[in-house]
């Protein structure tokens, strides 16, 4: 990824454009991280929230960092009475796919994109 484009992230991140929250472990380290952003829906009159991006460290993976990082968005997603929380993963993305089978209910829906030229 270009470095503007992370740049530009923590710059929304901080601005509260998007919003972040990381997971540490007992030694302090940064072990894990969360980005969402909200948005209005034509499904609802309340928006809803995007959960656009998970990363848990390689060692961390299947010790709870992610579910806590869901349950964390989860749980701010509530408090500001949004209607849901949703994400996208890659279909061939098996041990993420194994905890989001857990903690919530696939839809069914197939994404699709378009970029401009």
């Amino acid at each position: 990824m270009a470095e503007e484009v992370t740049a530009k992230t923590f710059e929304r991140i901080l601005s509260a454009d998007i919003h972040g929250a990381l997971a540490k472990n007992t030694s302090g380290e940064i072990v894990g991280l969360v980005h969402w952003i909200t948005h209005r829906s034509t499904w609802s009159i309340e928006e809803i929230c995007y959960l656009e991006d998970l990363f848990v460290a390689q060692s961390q993976r299947g010790k709870g960092v992610g579910k806590t990082l869901i349950e964390h968005v989860f749980r701010w997603s509530m408090d500001r009475n949004l209607k849901k929380v949703y994400w996208l993963t890659a279909e061939s993305n098996h041990t993420a796919r194994r905890l989001y089978d857990d903690v919530a209910k696939r839809t069914g829906f197939i994404h699709y994109e378009k970029q401009s030229d």
